[in-house]
């Protein structure tokens, strides 16, 4: 339950801060607590399990709690914790010569202590402290974490870029050895390739720089009330020559109005692309991709439906997972990196939306993007 708050002023300071459960069978410890981090979401429960409880239902920081209590007591609240959600923050409160427990609780992977009867000054330092150190924790993981996705990115950067590095070179080699007759139809037909290829690297670059852009500089959304058929059209154009050398029919089915919607116009503009380009991709000449869109009350939804030739259930899952590429004729040659699925998806649930798929083997897909009001 949380703690009814005096006032105005103390709700609007608590309600900036960081959340913080106190955990006392006391109600005058809880009270105490309460009163000295008047700069924090402070929570209260009085027993293990109502702390459980409110910890399935509100964003906890960190978690103060009592090692003596009745029913559930503190270690084993720490435990229960712990097993739940591993870097959950947890302070155990117990008296001067309870150092055996102390001891037990570290061990527990308590991230630090306070004895009784409570500093407030300790009080506010254990908690910024550990809170602190918490968000060291927190940048770390983000940092290996980009660390592996670099050092993914550039092994999947180098497989493919090395094929039409390889081909364009071995041409050049040729040429300048006087291998070769331009009026030959079969130079003509390597020359062609060659081409292709080299508007491939170009291809690749493009999303190479693309990626650092939105990837690899990620940062916090940019919210702003947009109108989601504004995006698409501007996507539905920039596919459109894509489309028709392709032998593609791209159709706008989208509705005249489009209520507006908060979200990232950058990432959400990201999503279309890559719904769009990958509808592109596996529709056979000859098909047609058709985008049209919905809205109601609580959410603004936009369908890009194809003619291809659908997904396997097996396969709708893996399609955005990272660098997964769905190779229909099993050449080990697909071009890409595959990651624009991947991202779309973080992006969609970002704005706490989401991307659902309609796919029938042999009947096209539907993919959906789903975004609150």
């Amino acid at each position: 339950m949380s703690l009814e708050l005096k006032n105005e002023e103390t709700l609007e300071q608590r309600q900036e801060g960081p959340g913080v459960l106190v955990v006392d069978d006391e109600a005058v410890i809880r009270d105490l607590c309460t009163r000295a981090l008047k700069a924090f979401t402070v929570f209260d429960a009085a027993n293990g399990e109502e702390a459980l409880s409110i910890l399935e239902k509100e964003e906890i920081d960190i978690v103060l709690t009592d090692i003596m209590m009745p029913h559930t007591n503190g270690l084993d609240l720490l435990q229960e914790i712990k097993r739940r959600e591993p870097n959950k923050a947890v302070v155990v409160m117990t008296g001067y010569a309870d150092k055996d427990i102390i001891l037990k609780a570290l061990k527990a992977d308590a991230d630090d202590f306070i004895t009784k009867p409570i500093n407030l000054l300790q009080l506010r330092t254990v908690i910024d402290k550990v809170l602190e150190k918490q968000a060291l924790k927190e940048e770390l993981v983000q940092l290996k974490k980009m660390d592996r996705l670099k050092t993914d990115f550039l092994g999947l950067v180098s497989h493919k870029l090395k094929t039409p590095v390889t081909a364009l070179s071995l041409f050049i080699q040729n040429l300048s050895r006087g291998v070769g007759d331009p009026d030959d139809p079969n130079f003509q037909k390597h020359l062609r390739m060659m081409q292709d290829e080299s508007s491939y690297l170009v291809y690749l670059i493009q999303d190479l720089l693309y990626y650092s852009e939105v990837i690899l500089q990620e940062g916090p959304l940019k919210l702003a009330d947009s109108d989601l058929r504004s995006v698409a059209t501007a996507a539905i154009l920039e596919f459109q020559p894509d489309a028709a050398n392709k032998g593609l029919k791209l159709i706008n089915e989208l509705p005249e109005t489009c209520p507006p919607t908060r979200f990232d116009r950058k990432r959400v503009r990201f999503i279309v692309q890559a719904l769009l380009e990958n509808a592109i991709k596996f529709t056979p000449t000859g098909g047609e991709i058709t985008v049209f869109g919905e809205s109601d009350e609580s959410s603004c939804r936009l369908a890009i439906r194809d003619t291809g030739p659908g997904i396997e259930e097996n396969e709708q899952k893996k399609i955005f997972e990272k660098f997964y590429q769905i190779d229909p004729l099993q050449t080990g040659q697909v071009r890409g990196f595959g990651l624009g699925l991947f991202y779309a998806r973080q992006f969609a649930r970002a704005h706490g939306g989401k991307i659902k798929l309609e796919s029938v083997p042999g009947e096209g897909t539907t993919a959906w993007l789903i975004l609150p009001r």
